[in-house]
């Protein structure tokens, strides 16, 4: 079905409805319901196909990103990758939200907060209470604030979010 409905979103994201999956996939409304729940559902599960790949180079690709490098490079490293994965995939995130549901407080992806937190603290920064300091950094790269992001400036947003972020960082990291 993840299949069928990437194919449809590059042909027309309009036309991309429980309805028409179930007819272009071959299976009854019934099962994609199930499986997505709401038209919503199937562009967070695409969404969510994407995630996959880029927590794999977060644990396992080449450094800054991935592991080697010194956690305060890594942590802008991950700030930029992560604008940039929100920003290519706009589109999905705001098709991705539910119009009747609220957006979720601290909506974020699985892994921002722990990878953050772990990062933080490989950081000396003297005393400081990583856990909050890792809620508020990730409340900085993921959720409803990227969402405002429009397809006629998404270069300039990215390049404005990642310099925002890599300033954000060094100064909060900064050793006493």
């Amino acid at each position: 079905m993840l299949t069928t409905a990437r194919e449809m979103l590059a042909e027309d994201p309009e036309r991309l409805t429980m309805d028409s999956l179930a007819e272009r996939s071959g299976l009854g409304k019934g099962t994609v319901f199930r499986r997505f729940g709401t038209r919503a559902g199937i562009f967070q599960a695409l969404l969510d196909d994407g995630e996959h790949e880029f927590q794999q180079r977060v644990l396992a690709g080449p450094p800054p990103l991935g592991p080697g490098a010194p956690p305060l490079d890594r942590l802008v490293a991950y700030g930029r990758a992560r604008v940039r994965f929100l920003v290519e995939h706009h589109e999905l995130a705001r098709a991705a939200l539910d119009a009747r549901q609220p957006i979720p407080a601290g909506a974020e992806s699985p892994m921002s907060r722990s990878h953050i937190r772990m990062l933080l603290g490989l950081i000396p920064m003297g005393p400081v209470d990583l856990d909050m300091l890792s809620v508020q950094l990730t409340a900085a790269l993921d959720g409803p604030l990227l969402l405002w992001v429009s397809a006629a400036d998404v270069g300039a947003a990215e390049q404005s979010l990642a310099r925002g972020w890599q300033d954000l960082v060094e100064r909060v990291c900064r050793p006493l």
